[in-house]
């Protein structure tokens, strides 16, 4: 008889983490995660001491793969913002479970906007944005980025659970408007 399969840390994170995806974070407990590896729970319990950890772990690598996902644009475009705000929302339609995992769960722990928007985790986003802008301060392009964020979350919400269709064209329209408008009072911020 050959000996049994060992499962390893990534093996578990990485079941916990389709769990996540395809039935939604709040399924993951040692059973779920076990049957699927087909092994007993003792191997998730003995690389994660609870679920609570083996859950931030499956959080940390659903925002890693969301952050590619969301930076996955088209360099040569001229409103990056507007790809990245285009982005978002697709995640949301595409990643409706893992998107209430990251955006609609605890897992900011009571930060507030201005924290998030100072995260390590959005400085490719402001990057890209700043280069895409061409002008303006990094506190300008982090005001327009918390005016279409808050727009665009909106949006992926509402999706997200099922609530409005996807309009692409529609959705773009009012994404432009919010942008050139969060650009204006940028601008006029300044002057």
């Amino acid at each position: 008889m050959p000996p049994k399969a060992k499962i390893t840390r990534d093996m578990i994170v990485d079941t916990a983490f389709e769990i996540a995806r395809n039935e939604g974070a709040e399924n993951i407990n040692a059973r779920t995660v076990s049957e699927k590896l087909n092994c007993s729970t003792q191997p998730v319990m003995y690389h994660f001491a609870t679920i609570e950890a083996l859950k931030k772990t499956v959080y940390a690598k659903a925002d890693s793969y969301y952050s590619a996902y969301l930076m996955n644009i088209n360099n040569t475009q001229k409103n990056v913002m507007l790809e990245i705000g285009l982005n978002y929302i697709r995640f949301a339609i595409e990643e409706p479970h893992l998107f209430r995992f990251l955006f609609q769960s605890d897992g900011f722990n009571g930060a507030t906007l201005l924290e998030l928007i100072d995260a390590e985790e959005l400085t490719p986003v402001i990057s890209a944005m700043q280069e895409s802008a061409g002008e303006g301060s990094i506190e300008q392009i982090k005001e327009i980025f918390l005016t279409i964020f808050l727009f665009v979350h909106g949006y992926a919400s509402i999706i997200a659970n099922n609530s409005l269709e996807y309009d692409e064209e529609l959705i773009k329209a009012h994404l432009e408007r919010a942008y050139n408008g969060a650009v204006l009072a940028a601008r006029k911020d300044t002057k």
